[in-house]
């Protein structure tokens, strides 16, 4: 009985020991942005037990082992967590989208996503941080259909930006979206780091961008800075990075070897003696004999290896009644041309909100950004495309040349100079940009949670300090030198005032939720610039930028001084409409009416229109099993266009003399070139369908639209008197469709996954130009726009092989009459399509080459979280776009050049040997580049590795100081795959002359947050 009873308490004491409650503690927060959730529930599953977060997300809870936790709060998917041995259990809680209702930012306020009619996508800063680069835009490239983004190779440059295609036909801006920062309107956001921003929206079609009226025509892009956060502790972050630039894909140019070959073959005796000359000057290479001693590679010479690193400081945090958002921001990058083209950038932000009552609000916020680029010489990338390898850079035989011996091809017989160094080494140019952004609110609650009040301010102010210096050199006659120094200065001020009130109705009633938004907004424009232009400063050895100064030049250049500006005024009333009934229907309106100085034109009236059914809200989808939210979407709205330069011209009158018979009568002839402008405006209908399948793991997005410009503005030949005027008589479409997938999957507690992508297509046409055959520019790199093609085609001849053989030639129709006409035809000259048929090859058989607008493009992304471990991946491409290879075309006329080495290796030289490069001969031969042609029109399409970054989160450390530490290796753009004959397929208008390299970037990183 005793050994019974003892048996019995060692089991109770087992027991015991197995269940024995322990307290268990830990932090929840959000996996949006790793703040803590107060006020989260922490219940011990199945009991009644249970405690809620404290306002750092802290808990404490008695829990028996082998008891679940369940973790919960609003807005965020329940997570279980099974208690073994732990002692402390932190927990992220995930966005749960079907519970979330989640805020998106749009024109004067936010809106539910779910209750969204319009096309709208939003890029958080976690996305916006991961590519190294000085320009926020660069950050969406490949991330959100219909958004074209062209990258810029050069330091401080912004990439090119096309909402959904080319709307309008005059170029100069005037196709470029509008950038809102914080409720202030921009042009561009190259002064913002990409630290400072939380999210960037890309609003498409017009229901989502009328509310901003004539600057929204070609989109709009939202742009919201960090905020701080009510009873927020001070939160400390600090994000640096520094890495490497390396140009990728550099063209290969012909050696000397292949140039020598190159030259005896083109049949010129001169080009032969030349490359005499340079073996007499230089030596012969004890390699090959037949060529000269010297083997000049241009473009490693003028590229090099580039630093870059950007350091951010934050501060957010809040109170009961105040949040507040500090940020500091220095970013540094150099260029890749060996010469002075780097660019740096300091910022400072603030943003202070506080509730002076129950009902009124004052906000205030400041920008504050100085910046200073130095500018490349814009030459150097097509002066080192064209020469010659035969030369080296330096001569050390030119004794009269200075500051450096450089070499100059005229001293071989070439007719240009054909080194890069002497205007890259002896040209400074300077830009120093100063960006100050003020801003003031007042919010006041009329009715409160029913009626709004808000007055805004916002004045961007910037001015630009250009700085262009030029010292002499000499290396040679002609060409080859610059005889004085040469000091220009340009200030210029931009200034933008706008004031904003809007009264905003909010109300719920049954099942009906009203948002009524009318407002008022005032901007004043201006622009000043004041230029001179000063001669022979004091300059040469150990003198630097101390004498840069006008009053220290010794002339002033009379005809270099411009003084000049430009003010403009802006007057809107405007007014929304949101209506949702019971969570299924939904209908959405704006109207705005703008009045300007700028056109003859002063008022448009733009109406929009958008209504979605929430199909998953419906009884007989309920518990469907596959759609957690399904809704169609369909908008309707027109917008106009300010971008379009103002109205130009005059009206002129002259006296004359007529003779009628015998008799002589005075008269007055009259002309005007005035032109009468009105509004661009663009009428576009959108339809879309949003969906959230598989318990909200699968979303899709897609839309399609069609997007017309009416009253597009274009140049129109004048009756009897010669030149052309704008006026608003075209009309332009763009069409397309876009689709958007992403996958979003938790595994378990230590391993999630997303992966997605989206696909979009263009139609660009040209559907009235009133009457006019076509509209023809670009010289002899010829665009064209005609009824039914795109804006701004290539137009040339289309090539049909290279002729291998004399009989090849005479039985050719066309080649025969060209020999009839004076023209040399040979072997290894091109052979054109005759498309009129007419037997001869001349400007009437020139078709459509393509346009430089890509007719789809794509991205892919892919991440995972392991445990501490981060992972993501990037691709982006596009493709149905083509590329003018101008250096290519300019061989025809550019004084006895180099060319590339592709060309060298593929070229005709004999027959079989090629049927799609011409012979040395021929691709200077008048008969093959009469025109441009297919051969210089090439492919645009790449694919291209655009971001890949691994990351690591440290341990959390013990105790009151535990910073959260994570590092982080990025390749950018590290792989591109194409076939185009240049350095990078991404060139803004097809046109590639002297295109700057975009470089890739590989840098190493670090955040911290406290």
């Amino acid at each position: 009985m005793k050994t019974r009873f003892t048996l019995l308490l060692i089991l109770l004491f087992t027991i015991h020991a197995f269940t024995q409650e322990k307290t268990i503690g830990g932090t929840v927060i959000s996996s949006e942005d790793n703040m803590p959730i107060p006020g989260a529930s922490v219940i011990v599953k199945g009991t009644i037990r249970g405690v809620s977060t404290d306002f750092d997300g802290r808990y404490s809870i008695e829990v028996n082992q082998g008891e679940t936790l369940e973790f919960s709060s609003l807005g965020f998917k329940t997570t279980s967590i099974l208690i073994q041995n732990q002692t402390q259990v932190n927990v992220t809680l995930e966005s749960d989208i079907a519970t979330l209702e989640e805020v998106v930012v749009i024109g004067y306020g936010t809106q539910k996503k779910a209750d969204l009619t319009g096309a709208i996508t939003t890029i958080k800063s976690e996305d916006i941080t991961r590519t190294p680069a000085g320009a926020a835009m660069q950050s969406l490239q490949g991330k959100v259909a219909g958004l074209q983004v062209v990258s810029r190779g050069a330091p401080g440059t912004s990439p090119t930006v096309r909402v959904r295609g080319l709307g309008s036909y005059t170029g100069n801006g005037a196709s470029n979206p509008l950038y809102v920062v914080d409720g202030a309107f921009f042009d561009d956001i190259d002064f913002l780091n990409n630290e400072d921003i939380k999210t960037i929206s890309v609003l498409k079609d017009a229901s989502a961008s009328a509310i901003y009226g004539v600057r929204a025509a070609n989109g709009v892009i939202l742009i919201e800075t960090h905020s701080g956060k009510a009873n927020q502790k001070p939160q400390i972050t600090y994000n640096g990075y520094q890495g490497v630039q390396i140009a990728h894909n550099i063209v290969k140019l012909s050696n000397s070897e292949q140039f020598s070959t190159l030259a005896r073959e083109s049949g010129s005796v001169a080009e032969a003696q030349f490359i005499e000359n340079a073996m007499q000057r230089y030596g012969r290479s004890r390699i090959n004999p037949n060529v000269p001693d010297v083997n000049t590679d241009w473009y490693d010479l003028i590229l090099r290896q580039a630093l870059i690193q950007n350091h951010s400081l934050g501060v957010t945090g809040g109170t009961e009644g105040i949040n507040y958002s500090v940020g500091l921001s220095q970013f540094e990058q150099e260029g890749i041309l060996r010469m002075k083209n780097d660019y740096e950038r300091f910022n400072i932000r603030t943003k202070l909100s506080a509730d002076i009552s129950d009902r009124l609000k004052v906000g205030v916020s400041a920008l504050l950004s100085n910046a200073t680029r130095y500018r490349p010489e814009e030459g150097a990338f097509a002066l080192a495309y064209f020469a010659v390898p035969t030369m080296p850079v330096l001569d050390p035989s030119k004794t009269d040349a200075f500051p450096k011996p450089y070499a100059n091809a005229q001293d071989l017989g070439y007719r240009g100079t054909q080194n890069p160094f002497p205007l890259m080494e002896n040209t400074e140019n300077r830009n120093k940009i100063r960006n100050t952004l003020m801003t003031f609110d007042l919010q006041y609650e009329v009715i409160p949670d029913k009626l709004n009040f808000k007055t805004a301010y916002y004045h961007n102010f910037e001015t630009l300090e250009t700085r262009e210096v030029r010292l002499p050199f000499f290396f040679g006659n002609g060409n080859a030198f610059r005889e004085n120094a040469e000091l220009i200065k340009r200030n210029e001020t931009f200034s933008e005032q706008t004031w904003d009130n809007t009264l905003t109705y909010n109300n719920d009633f049954g099942k009906h939720n009203l948002t009524v938004l009318a407002g008022t907004s005032f901007r004043d424009r201006s622009f000043e610039q004041l230029e001179a232009k000063g001669l022979n400063f004091p300059n040469g050895p150990g003198i630097g930028d101390e004498s840069y100064f006008l009053d220290l030049s010794k002339t002033i250049d009379i005809d270099g001084v411009g003084d000049n500006g430009v003010r403009q005024y802006f007057f809107s009333y405007f007014g929304r409409v949101a209506y949702n009934y019971d969570n299924k229907y939904l209908l959405y309106g704006t109207f705005r009416a703008d009045g300007t100085s700028k056109y003859q034109e002063k008022w448009g009236y733009f109406p929009t229109v958008g209504a979605g059914w929430v199909i998953s809200e419906e009884s007989f989808m309920k518990d469907n099993g596959i759609f957690d939210f399904l809704k169609l979407r369909a908008s309707w709205g027109e917008l106009g266009n300010a971008n379009v330069n103002s109205s130009s011209g005059g009206i002129t009158s002259e006296e004359t003399d007529v003779a009628f018979g015998d008799v002589r009568f005075p008269g007055l002839v009259t002309s005007s070139d005035f032109e009468a402008l009105k509004w661009e405006v663009t009428e576009e209908t959108n339809f879309g369908i949003t969906a959230r399948l598989f318990d909200n793991q699968l979303s899709i997005e897609s839309d399609y639209y069609s997007r017309e410009t009416k009253d597009a503005i274009i140049p129109v030949s004048r009756l009897l008197v010669p030149g052309e005027t704008r006026q608003n008589i075209g009309r332009i479409k763009n069409s397309g469709f876009e689709l958007v997938l992403n996958w979003t999957k938790r595994v378990s507690d230590d391993f999630s996954y997303t992966i997605g992508g989206n696909f979009s297509t263009l139609k660009n046409e040209i559907l009235d130009l009133a009457g006019q055959e076509n509209l023809t520019t670009g010289g002899d790199v010829a665009q064209r726009s005609v009824v039914g093609g795109s804006i701004d085609a290539f137009f040339g001849l289309e090539v049909a092989g290279v002729y291998q053989t004399e009989e090849e030639i005479l039985a050719d129709p066309a080649a025969v009459a060209a020999r009839g006409n004076g023209l040399t035809v040979e072997p290894g000259d091109f052979r054109f399509v005759d498309h009129n048929g007419d037997s001869e090859i001349d400007a009437q058989d020139r078709v459509d080459l393509g346009s430089y607008l890509p007719s789809y493009s794509f991205g892919f992304n892919f991440g995972f979280n392991y445990k501490a471990w981060d992972f993501s991946l990037n691709v982006i491409g596009q493709g149905g776009n083509v590329i003018a290879n101008i250096k290519r075309f300019q061989i025809r006329q550019t004084p006895d050049p180099n060319i590339d080495r592709d060309f060298a290796i593929n070229r005709w030289h004999g027959p079989g040997t090629s049927n799609t490069y011409p012979s040395a001969r021929g691709i200077r031969n008048p008969w093959s580049n009469q025109f441009l042609n297919s051969f210089f029109v090439e492919d645009g399409d790449f694919i291209r590795l655009q971001n890949v970054t691994l990351g690591y989160t440290l341990p959390k450390l013990k105790g009151k100081f535990n910073p959260d530490i994570r590092f982080y290796v990025t390749a950018e753009r590290p792989l591109s795959l194409f076939d185009y004959n240049g350095f990078n397929p991404e060139v803004a208008n097809g046109r590639d002359q002297q295109t700057y390299p975009i470089p890739g970037v590989y840098t190493l990183g670090v955040n911290i947050k406290l």
